[in-house]
């Protein structure tokens, strides 16, 4: 028998006892890798889930018909029921003006309404605006398609020249392509504090 019979010879013993150590040493790994993997659920928030129809962390986006940018967000939202409004907990909005200005929104809970371009806050909502307006109120109802909203009850507030008590507000344009306008009325009552003013 030559060498090359001999070498040949050997790879026949060799190598299948070669590839019978690599495929044990496979299986020794396999069983060292941690298959109890928790989910950051319990089995209650599953079912919760799956009875309500929970969604975490839903978010709009949309753009109004002049070009300006709508964001909406909550930390949950349920799809509701036959004969109950889906509703979001922890409500945010933002609305990005043409002019650089920015309105955000917040509120304990809310509903949006893509088909009807509706948005509604609801309970603590608070209203601050870029310019220094800081508003709070029960309930604001909101468009998606152009930048509005209004109060139907009384609305506290804080600006540049003071403190206001209001039994309404409502917010947009005078005029189609015009800025947006907060206005205020139903026995607007003004605390007005010149030091404010004066920054």
């Amino acid at each position: 028998m030559d060498g090359h019979s001999r070498r040949v010879q050997f790879f026949k013993v060799v190598l299948p006892l070669v590839a019978i150590a690599m495929l044990s040493t496979v299986f020794l790994l396999s069983r060292s890798i941690e298959t109890n993997v928790s989910v950051p659920f319990n089995q209650q928030d599953i079912d919760e889930r799956l009875a309500d129809q929970v969604v975490t962390q839903p978010n709009y986006q949309g753009t109004t018909r002049k070009g300006e940018d709508v964001q909406i967000e909550a930390s949950r939202a349920t799809q509701g029921t036959e004969g109950e409004a889906p509703t979001a907990a922890e409500f945010r909005g933002r609305f990005g003006l043409l002019n650089g200005g920015v309105i955000t929104l917040d509120s304990n809970s809310g509903m949006i309404r893509p088909d009807k371009n509706t948005a509604t806050f609801v309970g603590d909502v608070v209203i601050t605006t870029t310019d220094g307006i800081v508003v709070t109120t029960d309930l604001l109802n909101t468009a998606l398609d152009e930048i509005q909203g209004d109060t139907p009850g009384q609305v506290d507030g804080t600006g540049i020249i003071g403190d206001f008590t209001a039994g309404r507000m409502t917010f947009g344009t005078e005029k189609k392509d015009g800025p947006v306008h907060i206005i205020f009325t139903d026995g607007v009552k003004l605390v007005y504090e010149p030091q404010k003013a004066e920054r």
